[in-house]
């Protein structure tokens, strides 16, 4: 009783784990839970598939990997010390390199083995290692797909099927005793590939031109093509086994002679510790705060004026999704940036849920009503909900430009951007950030080596591809192109300062473990912590600007939102830097008029916002557009035009560049024309005059800028990489139903003496009377029973209950499969047993 026996299943392994360890093995492979294995034995044999392995060694970082391709090669089950040998070697190779190297991997290694073994690919004590069969499948060698590490088949597995004579042959030229039992030359040939001693004295005797064949084939890849007539040293290794026929023109070396010449590793390169991130430089924590909020600052305010750009109406929308080539250039040119950096603008307010498509039949994008809200919030409080957008966000904007796998251009807002390992890769390059020190700025190079170390994407040691790794390449190299792109993307949203990492972005991210940073006030969400601290460096709004004689206005600094908008509505921007610089032109004038402002009211706005005298030429200006503004009135003829003033009409009239209004005199002061009235209107006003739409009943029309919205628009859910991680209920709940079920399923029951004959494990059949005389006797003494159910549909299972009450042909009772209490119609019930005593 005092003894354990070693378990011989995966599932007889899962079964021993405590309620905490099967916990974190659906935490580590969350899609074992869909559905919930009904029990041990069902959770066992789905760990085991191949789209739950291949996604489970996704996961594993480098040397995790490396220690399961070690077992790969190994005998099945394989010892601890054979295991450790494989990745340390013999030691009789590198000297003093070796005793460094090995001793990372002696103190490592029991740490990878408890993930493997956390995660159900490895299982067994440490005398007797087992890594699932699907694992060993898909990281064992093969002539298609060989070994991540480099080796081929065995000596037996590569002379499978090789004729007696052959191998006689084989030993006779290798110096060993002849021998009519393949089985036992095999054996001799594995024994002479596994004695170093007698190994080297065979090498010893081989052509130096042989020595060099080996060389290139001992890591790998182990196959090579000869020719119907082999040179002779390939003659001379072919002739001792050294190199095994795979097919006519295909030989291998075997993995005894490539561990051989490899010193006894399974990897040429062992990489038990992470690579260190290195910095580039260390700079001022307060100068990288103030850096990135500067930077955050700048960010809010190229949101703001995309979608002001698109304010009166957006760009259409492709007919296969996204925005145009040529739409995207003129955003570029409005923001003042490149197309690529246009193109993250565009998509960091789409994924914010500021920016949609209006949904008619003629599409267009436009802001969305939660932009109007978004425009309400504190600054500090914008930039939040930018960044946690930017770090959930699956659409990734630097795949803009590209083409898909058809050759097709993907385009901004398109449907084609989201890459479900794009936040993944986001929060790991930002969690590197956060474990330096604040104010270091990390080496890329280093960053990005760091990050193949922690997630390698099956591509072992030295990145071949075998069957786990099918997609493998293409998705490193976009993870590697993904990374890249956050390092720019945090320095553009204000994420990162001068290439490090700010305080505010390091109270969104979740704790490092042993970082130095500045711990955020948990008593607060990430978003109000960060917001808390962007806020005091963040500048504050003015309520003034700095007139001009030569038309223009000096912003110097961020403006209060009312004043900027109607700036925005009277003025043209210049330029843009730690000072905006607006200009008056009569344009921009009559915009304002056109939006419903009156000269008085804009010169009593100058007057009240003006740290200086209002210019002369500015007053005038206004003036004169007024006076203008409204003489010429528009409506719908098809459209008309209509003024007291004749000279200005035949003014109209006499001008060329009005032949294609295609006007024409109604009466002295009216003029029709075949266009409507809003081209009407913007071809007179191109033509240098001031004309105000009318309305039916003669009324100046008013327009109000930036009214249009789009219907109110949900941001886009991003696409999952996987089964999102389970929460702590649900992990429990998912614990106790995979027990329950397994009681009801490996219980020890009694077989009724009237079937003591029937086959063990089948359901016993017993009569409706025995039924209810046995359900009435548990639920009076509170046993429990074991029964075979049919439900409505006719599917039968198999249950373990403890009745509570009879009564009315139903039984309810505790179900410790479903780990509730339910009822039971009698006549369901196929059989009943009670449970053996331990």
């Amino acid at each position: 009783m005092g003894t354990t026996t070693p378990p011989r299943t995966l599932a007889e392994a899962l079964r021993v784990r405590g309620d905490e360890a099967l916990a974190g093995l659906l935490r580590a492979r969350p899609d074992l839970l869909t559905p919930v294995p009904g029990d041990i034995t069902q959770l066992a044999t789905r760990a085991g598939t191949r789209a739950s392995v291949v996604r489970a060694l996704e996961h594993l970082d480098r040397f995790a990997l490396q220690t399961a391709e070690a077992l790969a090669v190994a005998p099945d089950p394989a010892p601890y010390d054979t295991l450790l040998r494989l990745l340390t070697g013999d030691g009789q190779d590198d000297g003093a390199h070796h005793d460094s190297t090995g001793a990372a991997i002696t103190a490592a290694l029991p740490g990878a083995l408890a993930t493997l073994r956390e995660q159900a690919l490895v299982w067994g004590e440490d005398e007797r290692l087992h890594l699932v069969r699907t694992a060993r499948e898909l990281l064992a060698p093969s002539p298609q797909h060989p070994s991540p590490t480099g080796l081929g088949p065995t000596v037996a597995e590569a002379t499978a099927g090789m004729s007696p004579g052959r191998l006689q042959e084989i030993l006779t030229a290798a110096g060993l005793h002849a021998t009519h039992d393949p089985v036992s030359a095999v054996a001799a040939l594995t024994a002479l590939f596994t004695d170093r001693t007698r190994m080297a004295d065979l090498l010893d005797s081989a052509p130096v031109e042989a020595l060099s064949v080996l060389d290139r084939l001992v890591w790998g890849p182990p196959y090579g093509e000869i020719t119907p007539n082999p040179t002779p040293p390939v003659r001379w290794l072919r002739d001792r086994g050294l190199l095994l026929p795979v097919s006519a023109r295909t030989v291998v070396l075997p993995r005894e002679a490539a561990l051989h010449l490899r010193a006894g590793r399974a990897h040429r390169v062992p990489e038990p510790l992470p690579p260190v991130v290195q910095s580039v430089a260390d700079r001022d924590p307060q100068a990288v705060d103030r850096a990135a909020a500067g930077q955050a600052f700048l960010a809010l305010s190229t949101v703001e004026d995309l979608l002001k750009l698109w304010n009166g109406g957006g760009p259409t929308v492709l007919r296969s999704g996204g925005l145009s080539v040529r739409e995207l250039k003129r955003v570029a040119s409005a923001l003042d940036t490149t197309e690529p950096v246009a193109a993250f603008w565009v998509e960091l307010a789409y994924a914010t849920g500021l920016l949609a498509a209006d949904g008619e039949s003629d599409e267009h994008y436009g802001a969305t009503p939660a932009y109007d809200d978004w425009l309400e919030l504190p600054a500090a409080q914008r930039w939040t909900r930018l960044a946690l957008a930017w770090l959930a966000a699956t659409r990734t904007a630097g795949l803009v430009g590209g083409q898909d796998a058809k050759g097709r251009a993907l385009s901004a807002l398109g449907p084609e951007l989201d890459r479900s390992t794009a936040p993944d890769v986001r929060r790991r390059v930002l969690a590197l950030f956060a474990a330096l020190p604040p104010g270091t700025a990390p080496d890329p190079a280093t960053l990005l080596t760091r990050l193949r170390w922690e997630r390698p994407l099956r591509g072992g040691s030295r990145g071949e591809v075998h069957p786990a790794q099918e997609s493998a390449s293409n998705t490193a190299d976009l993870r590697s192109r993904i990374a890249l792109w956050t390092v720019n993307e945090a320095e553009l949203l204000g994420i990162t300062g001068r290439g490090a990492l700010s305080s505010q972005a390091r109270a969104l991210l979740p704790p490092v473990p042993g970082s130095t940073g500045t711990p955020a006030d948990r008593s607060a969400t990430p978003a109000e912590a960060a917001a808390a601290l962007l806020a005091p460096l963040l500048p504050e709004p003015l309520d003034h600007v700095l007139l001009q004689a030569d038309l223009t206005a000096v912003a110097p600094g961020p403006l209060e939102r009312p004043l900027a908008d109607v700036l925005h509505v009277l003025a043209d921007v210049e330029s843009k830097g730690g000072a905006t610089v607006y200009r008056f032109t009569p344009g921009s004038v009559r915009r304002a008029l056109d939006a419903g402002q009156s000269a008085s009211d804009l010169h009593a706005f100058l007057a009240r916002h003006s740290r200086t005298p209002v210019p002369q030429p500015l007053t005038y200006l206004i003036d004169d557009v007024a006076r203008r503004h409204g003489h010429l009135r528009i409506g719908a003829a098809s459209s008309y035009v209509r003024c007291d003033d004749e000279s200005v009409l035949n003014e109209i009239l006499a001008d060329k560049r009005s032949a294609v209004l295609r006007l024409r005199r109604l009466a002295p002061t009216v003029l029709a024309s075949q266009t409507d009235p809003a081209s009407l209107l913007d071809g007179l006003r191109d033509l240098g005059y001031a004309p105000a739409a009318e309305s039916a009943e003669g009324d100046v029309l008013i327009t109000r800028a930036g009214a249009r919205r789009t219907p109110p628009r949900t941001a886009p859910v991003p696409v999952p990489e996987g089964p999102p991680v389970p929460d702590d209920t649900l992990l429990g709940a998912a614990v106790r139903a995979i027990r329950a079920g397994d009681t009801a399923a490996t219980v020890v029951r009694k077989e009724p003496a009237a079937e003591s004959g029937a086959p063990s494990g089948t359901l016993p059949r017993t009569s409706a009377a025995d039924t209810l005389a046995t359900v009435q006797a548990a639920a009076m003494t509170g046993s429990t029973l074991w029964i075979g159910y049919v439900n409505a549909e006719g599917a039968a299972s198999q249950r373990v209950i403890a009745p509570v009450r009879v009564e009315g042909g139903f039984v309810t009772a505790y179900d410790h499969t479903a780990d509730e209490v339910r009822t039971y119609p009698l006549h369901r019930i196929t059989g009943v047993a009670e449970l053996a005593e331990d």
